[in-house]
């Protein structure tokens, strides 16, 4: 029901972050890297989207922008990828997909923040939060930026790790 929700409206970014979060998981990421960074002189925003997952060849990576292709048995059609490129797209932004079997996946979408067609952040603590809920095991970082300053950063703690990066036996 939630990704029926999700897949039909991406009313802000935070949603497409979840969506991209959950294919990562899915594709065995441990390790999941979110980036926003905001250039108000440029009047560019940059999210980027890194985990250490299985990776996609050249043709798969090809056909995930297709809304008509997806590897999930859940369901026909995989709308996540394609919508984001397409938010992208109408904010007079950019999309990359860059992926290699073994080596994870980089999720990279630039924004015009001034277009009328740009997609609100929405609530990134929130969406954080929803996936720690349910993924706790998951070794998240997330950072947020604006004109270079680090605005937020979070990172979870691998189980098993101390505050000071240890491992406790």
């Amino acid at each position: 029901m939630a990704a029926t929700r999700l897949s039909t409206s991406m009313e802000d970014l935070s949603l497409h972050v979840l969506d991209i979060v959950e294919n990562s998981v899915a594709a065995s990421a441990r390790r999941i890297e979110i980036d926003v960074r905001e250039d108000t002189g440029e009047d560019r925003l940059t999210l980027e989207i890194r985990d250490d997952g299985k990776g996609m060849d050249e043709e798969t990576r090809r056909r995930a922008l297709d809304p008509f292709f997806t590897t999930r048995t859940t369901r026909r059609v995989g709308l996540g990828l394609p919508l984001l490129a397409q938010a992208a797209r109408e904010s007079g932004g950019t999309f990359e997909l860059i992926s290699e079997p073994g080596r994870g996946t980089l999720v990279r979408a630039t924004f015009l923040p001034s277009h009328p067609d740009c997609k609100p952040l929405g609530d990134m603590p929130q969406t954080l939060e929803m996936i720690l809920a349910g993924k706790p095991d998951l070794d998240l970082r997330f950072e947020y930026t604006r004109d270079s300053e680090v605005l937020a950063r979070f990172e979870s703690l691998q189980a098993g790790e101390s505050e000071n990066g240890s491992t406790d036996n």
